[in-house]
């Protein structure tokens, strides 16, 4: 998503989940667990055809990409041996991870707070022929019960969406099983320095690395259509940490060689000055 004081911002505003939403602006605030969920909802629904039409091909039916710097889970093996485990997928969109896992001989869940974003799960499923199940649900409010799964992961999916996010580690500690494994990637943290711009404009720091307020989308009554919460990696840490969760490696895939593809702010130019994901291993 473009910042207000990014130049692609007015260009935002032609795209169809903000016409839906009637997203006029953005706003600097704090937002709280009920309204972030509120937005996600609402904007992943609205946007749900979109990005499928935009980025399915790139994802797949049933491959496990990490990335945009397309990382595999095939070439990676972060979550290990799945083969006979219970996974959770935390955020899975379209599930095209979980299918994937699901070829793997694992059993997987998909969980998204999104209708729309499950929609598009249950007709992934239906053109590979590889069905999951599904659960509609916030990665803070988790409903299983402890100890229920053996991994659980998250390639972009949840955790940057969700204003509180020691609540989802914690929840993530709670189902997970003693030993259990918890990978999760999202946006490099030092990425919100810069405008979400692919080209030069993106290359120069406009932003606070420490200022923690969300990126913020409202509409006329100031409701809240969009929202990103941003954190440094030591709150990462610090966080996980807190949920009793042992943080035992830090990913941040290279851009590969080769790879020419610009996805949103990820581009070939900034990926090979800066990273711009960040994946984190966890053990219970």
């Amino acid at each position: 998503m473009a910042r207000a004081d990014d130049p692609e911002y007015d260009e935002l505003q032609s795209s169809s989940a903000e016409q839906l939403l009637g997203t006029t602006g953005v706003s600097k605030r704090t937002v709280d667990a009920a309204e972030s969920r509120g937005a996600s909802r609402l904007w992943w629904d609205a946007d749900a055809d979109d990005y499928q039409a935009e980025h399915g091909a790139f994802l797949g039916d049933s491959d496990f990409m990490w990335c945009p710097e397309r990382l595999r889970e095939a070439d990676a093996g972060l979550l290990g041996d799945v083969r006979g485990k219970r996974v959770l997928e935390v955020g899975c969109g379209a599930a095209s991870c979980s299918r994937w896992l699901a070829d793997q001989g694992a059993h997987p869940v998909g969980l998204d707070i999104s209708a729309g974003m499950l929609r598009h799960a249950v007709a992934g499923g239906e053109r590979s022929g590889t069905a999951v199940p599904l659960v509609q649900a916030s990665a803070d409010c988790l409903p299983f019960a402890d100890a229920s799964f053996d991994l659980a992961c998250s390639a972009f999916g949840g955790v940057p969406f969700v204003a509180d996010v020691g609540a989802v580690f914690r929840e993530v500690a709670r189902v997970l099983r003693p030993g259990g494994r918890w990978v999760f990637a999202v946006t490099h943290p030092m990425r919100w320095i810069f405008p979400d711009d692919p080209g030069p404009t993106g290359l120069t720091a406009t932003h606070s690395y420490f200022d923690r307020t969300p990126y913020l989308e409202v509409d006329d009554a100031g409701r809240a259509t969009y929202v990103e919460h941003h954190r440094t990696l030591g709150d990462f840490v610090r966080e996980l940490a807190g949920a009793g969760l042992h943080l035992v490696d830090l990913i941040e895939p290279e851009w590969p060689a080769g790879h020419t593809q610009t996805w949103g702010q990820w581009s070939p130019l900034r990926g090979r000055l800066f990273p711009g994901t960040v994946i984190f291993v966890c053990h219970r």
